[in-house]
């Protein structure tokens, strides 16, 4: 066979490794292709994997929302004492009107009738006074007749008895004549009495809200008065009448403002003030509410007595405060993160208590007072650190733990003893510069201090150089939203609030 003839074989044979290399090559394109977008990706996920929020200062206001009814603070119900057809009705709705005018009338024909009967009787009473009053007369003129006749022994002295039995007789009658006549001039007073009140009146200056009577109807007043109109008498202040759960009472006092919006003025929202915090629970299936009065000025009488108010009281209010985000509290991250702070850093109390100090504007004494007792807080804190270190202490929570996770942690974890053994340590160390403090200072000192010492505490984690940070913050005030922290935390920190969901 000829070398021409044996090349197409050569050729054929070939032909599979040459598909080989390339198809190795193809998969070894993809493979790198695929590592290279994987790398891609993870370096994307690192990099912004995390959704944050900023440390920002804002206010937090933490209100109590209930609903109420709005009415006048003064509503007089005003009835009849007596029976009777209503011959006129000269007050409506709405009308506005003095104290002492007449607003209605009740027919007065049946006590004209007692009145007259009454004078009649009187008269009669009279009459027979003075027929007493003669009976009198001749009775004691008669005894003294007999009395000088028995001494002569003329007539026997048991008709002079009977002549002063007769006396006597006359005398009684003339007393009864006399009560007689004073009863029947009372009975007319009652009925004069019961004739002027058949003119009803009005005991206040207010606005009329509720009639309830027509001309002609007849008013039966037996054992309880018939309301006939109901006055307002002073719509320019009202108040609303709140329920408050039991769970929310401890916050609310009085003095505290409160906001509130009605269905006729969606847009608008008014102004009220608690006026008072009333005892008196009220169970409701199982449910212990307590009735807290709001006032409420309508100088602009637009409010109008039974009107729905949708009402928030401001039980708490921060101004000016560093606060985040509540998701930023709420996430943890998967893994051990690093918590800073640890050693009573920025978010520590004895760092914080200089600045309790400053708003109680000290003199100069006081000042002295108190940075010598910080002073020697800071090194009974050092040398408990010092000793604690060759243990393995994590140091006291309330200034900062040792490096660790997460949750919650602090003051609130304590109980009421813990918490009060350390309210009393405190006082103890500064019980000195407490005693040169005026009474309001003493009381802000206080109420700052126990306010630190009961703060809960929890872990948020910074966003630095790309890496998770975590850091304990004392937590305060919340408004659902946002929550108020402070501690080892500045205005403008980066806070983690989530991680991204992955995206293919």
């Amino acid at each position: 066979m000829s070398p021409a003839s044996r090349m197409p074989n050569t050729s054929r044979k070939r032909s599979p490794w040459v598909r080989r290399g390339v198809s190795v090559l193809a998969v070894a394109a993809l493979v790198g292709m695929g590592a290279w977008l994987i790398q891609q990706r993870n370096a994307e996920a690192s990099a912004g994997g995390w959704r944050s929020a900023q440390v920002e200062r804002g206010d937090i206001r933490v209100g109590i929302s209930a609903t109420g009814s709005l009415s006048a603070i003064s509503t007089v119900d005003v009835g009849s004492q007596i029976s009777g057809q209503i011959t006129e009705v000269l007050a409506d709705f709405n009308d506005r009107v003095k104290k002492g005018q007449v607003i209605a009338r009740i027919d007065p024909s049946t006590y004209e009738a007692q009145i007259a009967q009454g004078d009649a009787s009187v008269a009669a009473a009279r009459a027979a006074l003075a027929t007493a009053e003669a009976t009198l007369t001749n009775a004691e003129a008669d005894y003294q007749r007999k009395i000088a006749l028995a001494e002569t022994q003329l007539v026997a002295r048991s008709d002079a008895d009977l002549a002063r039995a007769a006396r006597d007789q006359a005398r009684a009658q003339v007393a009864s004549a006399r009560a007689q006549i004073d009863q029947q001039i009372a009975s007319t007073r009652t009925s004069r009495l019961n004739l002027e009140r058949t003119v009803i009146r009005s005991p206040v200056d207010g606005v009329v809200l509720t009639r309830s009577i027509e001309s002609g109807q007849t008013v039966a007043a037996s054992l309880q008065a018939p309301v006939l109109f109901q006055i307002a008498e002073d719509l320019s202040k009202m108040e609303i009448v709140l329920a408050i759960d039991e769970a929310d009472i401890g916050q609310v006092k009085a003095g505290q403002g409160v906001a509130f919006t009605v269905d006729a003025f969606p847009d608008r929202r008014f102004r009220g003030e608690v006026q008072q915090v009333r005892l008196a629970a009220t169970n409701t299936n199982n449910v212990i509410t307590y009735p807290v009065v709001v006032a409420v000025d309508n100088s602009e009488q637009l409010l109008l007595p039974g009107m729905t108010a949708n009402a928030e009281i401001e039980v708490n209010r921060r101004d000016d405060v560093l606060r985040v985000p509540n998701a930023a509290l709420r996430y943890r991250p998967d893994g051990n993160v690093e918590m800073s702070g640890a050693q009573g850093g920025r978010g520590g109390l004895q760092d914080e208590l200089p600045r309790i100090a400053a708003a109680l504007e000290l003199d100069a004494d006081q000042q002295a007072g108190f940075d010598a007792a910080l002073s020697q807080m800071r090194e009974r804190m050092s040398a408990r650190r010092t000793v604690a270190a060759p243990q393995g202490g994590g140091g006291n929570a309330l200034f900062g733990r040792g490096p660790g996770g997460g949750g919650t942690t602090g003051s609130a974890g304590m109980s009421g003893e813990q918490r009060q053994r350390m309210m009393e340590r405190f006082n103890q160390q500064f019980a000195a510069f407490t005693a040169l403090l005026d009474d309001r200072q003493r009381a802000a000192w206080n109420a700052e201090l126990a306010d630190r010492l009961g703060a809960r505490r929890a872990p948020l984690y910074r966003l630095e150089g790309g890496s998770l940070q975590g850091v304990m913050v004392r937590v305060g005030a919340s408004d659902g939203s946002w929550t108020e922290v402070s501690g080892d935390i500045a205005d403008g920190d980066t806070v983690v609030t989530g991680r991204e969901r992955s995206t293919r």
